[in-house]
């Protein structure tokens, strides 16, 4: 099989035809269909209703130690879903503090609080003349969304199969005070699905940053969100490491169960040092008298425990193992040895990362959009949304039924077809023509 590349102009104008005609008639299906964000699906969802029927008017409404939920206090949340939240990610209760209803707030919040009241007893970053952090690329974008509503500058960190390029992320933290954080999606990490490993984990976790109030922001949100029985990839428990290598401030780290039960009704959390716990527990106490204690009891009372967590999860699996199996499926029997298109193929988490040929991402998702399926906008996986090869995509499989995850799949890749045709075509077009002008010998003619 020759790859796009090696076709002639012919046999690519030939393919173009085709293509296009395909497109026409997929276009005039009028599909509407969503791959753009990294949410459950209806029956998803619907596997948790009962979550609803835990608690009731004639339920108990007090914790084991006979606190009522339905009070104010508990600043910092109930001790059993301290225990639950700490037992997902791996961590001891007491190095937990529940919030509200999932963790990007409480990130939002902690980088908030960095700029106005600063870190560990260090000057508020809105005070210092810069202030950067370390993103690995690809990414999740609402963690870029962050650090640039707060005008913080971000610098594109490489991604590999092992985790962020730790040669440079050790080169950049040690040299430079204005480095003040890091995004981290350790496990199953947003888009591309890859897991840190052990090398990678104790190095993040010896960090000689050169900044005193320099943190890692590390959102454990697929801790349990394996895809597979018998291949469940395992991430060292970063706390620890750092308290090991003289670094026991060093991370925040953030769960949340908005996608184990409902979006909009999870726990987020975060785990962090006794001293960083007690300088976010100094701020809470000001801005809230506790959050709600009713949705972390009515989670204790429904999981009851880590296992009950874990057979939940398994649920999940089911459904979307199946999903993300379709799409790989479509990838590999229609682009395996195009040379056009590269993707992952992950054992857990929400996504696939695909990388397109240079110049084409933001074609390709116009192409589908403009034939009636929505994928998240090219580039928003880096910074600014600013992908420098214009290539990757993120491809979320949950959300669609299994009948119209495969017809969204279909016409992804054939608009990746055709948008990388059109691009070798363009090449070739503007490739300069060299005329040789050697000396003629002989008679003039």
């Amino acid at each position: 099989m020759k790859t796009y590349q090696e076709l002639g102009k012919e046999e690519l104008m030939s393919l173009k035809w085709q293509l296009e005609k395909a497109f026409e008639e997929e276009k005039a299906k009028g599909l509407k269909l969503d791959m753009s964000r990294g949410k459950p699906s209806v029956s998803q969802l619907d596997m948790a209703m009962d979550f609803m029927d835990t608690l009731n008017s004639e339920s108990c409404m007090k914790t084991e130690a006979g606190v009522d939920v339905r009070n104010y206090g508990i600043v910092d949340g109930i001790p059993e879903a301290k225990k639950l939240m700490g037992d997902i990610i791996g961590v001891p209760a007491e190095n937990v503090i529940v919030c509200g209803n999932g963790s990007l707030a409480i990130m939002y919040d902690t980088v908030s609080r960095s700029m106005t009241h600063g870190v560990g007893g260090c000057t508020p970053w809105c005070k210092l003349d810069k202030v950067k952090f370390l993103c690995p690329v690809p990414g999740y974008d609402r963690h870029f969304a962050i650090t640039q509503h707060f005008g913080i500058e971000m610098i594109n960190i490489p991604m590999t199969p092992q985790g962020p390029d730790m040669d440079m992320v050790e080169k950049l933290v040690s040299a430079d005070e204005s480095i003040k954080g890091m995004w981290c999606v350790p496990k199953y990490s947003n888009p591309q699905g890859y897991t840190y490993s052990e090398d990678t984990v104790k190095r993040l976790a010896a960090l000689k940053p050169a900044a005193k109030d320099f943190r890692i922001y590390w959102d454990n949100a697929y801790a349990m969100h394996h895809l597979y029985e018998d291949r469940q990839d395992e991430l060292l428990e970063i706390l620890g490491l750092c308290e090991e290598a003289g670094n026991p401030d060093l991370v925040y780290e953030f769960c949340s169960t908005s996608k184990i039960i409902f979006a909009g009704a999870g726990l987020g959390a975060v785990a962090s040092s006794k001293a960083n716990l007690d300088e976010i527990r100094k701020s809470l106490s000001i801005m809230t008298i506790g959050y709600d204690k009713i949705n972390q009891l009515r989670h204790v009372r429904y999981f009851k425990d880590i296992d009950g967590v874990a057979r939940h999860m398994k649920k999940h699996a089911v459904q979307m193992r199946s999903k993300f199996e379709a799409v790989l499926a479509i990838l590999d029997r229609e682009l395996s040895g195009t040379g056009i298109g590269e993707w992952t193929k992950p054992n857990g988490g929400y996504f696939i990362s695909f990388e397109a040929m240079e110049g084409c991402a933001k074609a390709i998702v116009a192409k589908c959009k403009e034939a009636g399926v929505t994928l998240t906008g090219a580039g928003a996986t880096y910074p600014y949304g600013k992908d420098p090869k214009d290539s990757n995509i993120r491809i979320a499989p949950t959300f669609p039924s299994q009948e119209e995850l495969e017809m969204a799949a279909d016409l992804f890749v054939l608009c990746v077809k055709l948008v990388s045709v059109n691009k070798l075509l363009e090449k070739r077009e503007s490739k300069p023509i060299y005329v040789s002008c050697r000396k003629t010998v002989g008679k003039a003619v």
